[in-house]
């Protein structure tokens, strides 16, 4: 194998090392109290799990949005869109909500409006970016 070709896997190699290791750590590194919410999601198992997820508020809407490739709970938000959210990190009283997937023009503008810098998409691997708004239940 030509030496250029070798450098090249060695790059990609430790580049996937990096990504794995980033995404590896999620749980340890959350975001920090004031911009948090903790959702609570149901799996087909009927077990619920709560997950500390960065908060957007957009327009007086709550949105939050899978950023890594770990995703079990916005799959599992789709499955069971009855959620409930501690909007204060999980320290506050939990409320019902429903989450609802955007797409379309609403979620371009969520993408254009709340855009990832490029040094964390290349730090996660450039993951795909789903948002959920939360309506409350009435």
């Amino acid at each position: 194998m030509p030496k250029p070709a070798k450098i090249l896997i060695g790059i990609l190699i430790g580049y996937a090392g990096l990504v794995v290791t980033f995404e590896s750590m999620l749980g340890f590194l959350q975001p920090e109290q004031g911009v948090v919410l903790t959702i609570v999601t149901t799996g087909d198992d009927g077990v619920a799990n709560d997950r500390v997820l960065a908060r957007i508020n957009d327009g007086g809407q709550i949105f939050v949005s899978a950023n890594h490739w770990p995703r079990a709970w916005y799959n599992e938000a789709l499955g069971n869109p009855n959620v409930e959210v501690a909007l204060e990190g999980g320290d506050g009283p939990r409320s019902a909500y429903t989450a609802v997937a955007i797409s379309g023009a609403e979620d371009e503008r969520l993408q254009e409006a709340h855009a990832h810098l490029f040094a964390f998409r290349f730090i996660t691997g450039f993951p795909p970016r789903y948002f959920l708004r939360l309506d409350p239940k009435s």
